[in-house]
């Protein structure tokens, strides 16, 4: 029995999921989503999984019958700078919540990838691995991923010669050469230190 259907038999229904992409990016937004499974058959996402696990074509499919036939689901994008100002972890929980607030059914319960998110407003759990074994997590880490995937491909085309597109502002051999040679954007995380570095060797 799924953490979820576990959670409705205690009376603890609706459950949400919710989980991050981005939070281990140089550049770009962190991106949040959380997502409310409809019950039974209703609420199976074919082919769902950790958005980890899936091609960028699976993704896609799923992202379309997630938002299609999901019970509720919202994301929210915290930008590079506010990530500077707040700090990851900081961004990372504050994204969590605005997107859990955001959801039009609210949850009963709240399971989250990883570590556990206070200041919803109803009991949550961290779950290690969510993602990969709760249906509702694995949903909220696919909307993240191709939410911010399509938000770094259209910052590329605002911001080309990054490479955004490819390595999605993650730290790769391309980005961190392609940040070296043109020193950082104003989507660039300044208080990570690849970037820091290049910063301060285009000023000097």
């Amino acid at each position: 029995m799924g953490p979820e259907r576990l959670l409705r038999r205690l009376g603890l229904g609706p459950v949400a999921g919710c989980d991050e992409a981005g939070r281990g990016a140089c550049a770009g937004p962190l991106v949040a989503a959380a997502v409310i499974l409809e019950e039974g058959r209703a609420g199976r996402i074919s082919g769902l999984a950790d958005s980890k696990k899936l091609t960028a074509r699976a993704r896609e499919r799923c992202f379309g019958q997630i938002v299609a036939h999901a019970r509720a689901s919202a994301w929210v994008a915290i930008p590079a700078a506010e990530c500077d100002r707040l700090g990851v972890q900081e961004a990372d929980i504050q994204a969590l919540r605005r997107a859990v607030a955001q959801l039009s059914v609210r949850p009963e319960y709240v399971i989250s990838d990883g570590f556990p998110v206070d200041g919803l407003g109803v009991p949550g759990l961290g779950m290690w691995k969510g993602d990969a074994v709760c249906a509702c997590v694995s949903a909220a880490s696919v909307v993240a991923k191709v939410v911010r995937d399509r938000m770094m491909v259209q910052l590329d085309a605002e911001l080309p010669g990054y490479g955004f597109a490819i390595h999605k502002g993650y730290a790769t051999r391309l980005h961190q050469q392609r940040l070296e040679e043109l020193g950082p954007s104003p989507q660039h995380r300044l208080t990570y230190a690849n970037v820091a570095r290049a910063a301060k060797v285009h000023a000097s």
